[in-house]
This record gives structure tokens, sequence and C-alpha cells, in this order.
């Protein structure tokens, strides 16, 4: 595999944002499966024709069968400040889910408390605080509809291992593919249904503004909401 220049969103002296496939692993894993982050050096080095190592630090991650925005860092400086801006919640990440599944209402603010379980890898929601748990707080909105499927757009306000996953599970809206909170199928590709939309944060080093999209990948399903008119039931 080699890196899909079309997939890049952006890209400068500091930062390189890229659109994942699902699939991808963003850094390497027990798999043993050359991650993103080795493909996106070798694709530095080769357009800057860069003598030696490349950095290329890793901001965050999405789960491999998730699609969307990643962030890269390309320097020492943008990464420090990056983490510490993750840490603090000024990178705004918005998702898109697709379920088989109406939400409860429209839009809800959420928030439970998450156990993540290591040998399972998989986290289990509360509704209040237990051993070892971890508070999970997101907003979604029902933004289209088809005759089979809902679109939910989310504000990511915390990064918990399988956050959305596990919370839309928790109010009876597994997201589509998801065998492991509670799809009734998988996708053919081993994909889910959720895709990191966008990402908006104040560039690290330039200190202006920054907001990136990426388009969902090429499916009946996702062209099918990426191009359909909005269509919501009226609220009561």
């Amino acid at each position: 595999m080699a890196v899909d220049s079309s997939r890049v969103l952006f890209e400068d002296n500091h930062l390189l944002i890229y659109n994942k496939q699902p699939g991808d692993i963003v850094q390497g894993d027990k798999t043993g499966d050359t991650p993103l982050s080795e493909y996106v050096k070798q694709y530095i080095k080769e357009k800057y024709q860069k003598p030696g190592e490349v950095f290329l630090g890793v901001v965050h991650r999405i789960d491999r069968p998730v699609s969307g925005v990643v962030i890269f860092a390309r320097t020492s400086k943008a990464l420090t400040r990056l983490n510490q801006m993750l840490k603090s919640g000024e990178i705004k990440k918005t998702y898109w889910a697709v379920t088989s599944n109406a939400p409860p209402a429209q839009k809800d603010h959420l928030i439970h408390y998450l156990v993540r379980n290591e040998k399972q890898n998989k986290s289990y929601t509360h509704a209040k605080p237990v051993n070892n748990s971890k508070m999970a707080e997101l907003e979604y909105q029902l933004i289209s509809m088809s005759d089979r499927y809902f679109l939910l757009e989310i504000n990511l306000m915390t990064g918990r291992h399988h956050q959305i996953r596990t919370q839309l599970a928790h109010i009876g809206c597994p997201i589509k593919g998801d065998l492991k909170y509670g799809a009734q199928r998988s996708n053919p590709n081993g994909s889910i249904h959720l895709h990191a939309r966008s990402i908006e944060f104040t560039h690290p080093v330039r200190k202006e503004s920054l907001k990136v999209d990426a388009n969902p990948p090429e499916d009946p399903l996702w062209n099918h909401f990426s191009t359909a008119e909005i269509s919501l039931p009226q609220q009561k």
C-alpha cells in the first residue's frame, strides 16, 4: 500500500491531515500489519526527497474499521502542542454514524461511564461511575434518514476507547456493521459505518483557525447520505 495523495486533506511543514480508509491502522499494533503512519512517512520522504529518518507524530487514532480524518504532526513542536490541545478539549471532532434503528430523540447529550476490557478489546457502558470507569460525553443529532437507515452527526467531547460505538449501542442504536456492539450483521469489507467527518482546531504553530472535512468512503449507503436531501420526521 502507498499513500493516495488525493486523500491528503491538508499539508504544510508542521501537519499532515489524511482521510483514512476502513481497514487502515493508524499506528502499529499487535497484528504486526504496517500502519498508515509508516506509509505517510514514506510519502513525505519521497515527496520532499528527505535523507535519513522522517519525523512523524501520531496525534490521535481512530479504530481500524472506521474511516475519516486523522492528524499527523511533522514536527516535535507541533506534536507537543497538539497533544496539549487534545487533552484540554481544544480539538473539535465531528463524526457521522449510520444506524439501522432510530435514536430515542432527534438530538441528545449523552454522558456515560465506560470500563474498558483489554482482553476483549471492548468497552462497557454504565449510567453511573463504577470502579475503573471513565466519563464519556458526546452530543448527537439525527441529520438524515432513508427508508432503512438513520444518519447521526456526533460531536465528540471526550476521547474514550470505542466511545461512540458503545454509547450509541447503549441507547439502542448500534452502528451498521459493528457486530461487536450489537449490529445484526457485518459489512462485507469488515468496515463499520462510522466516519470521522471533520476536525476543527487552531493551527499549533501558525495560530490560524483550521477546519478540515473528509468525504465518507465510496459505498452505496454513504453515497446516498452524501448526496441525499435532508429528510427528517417532524418533531412532535
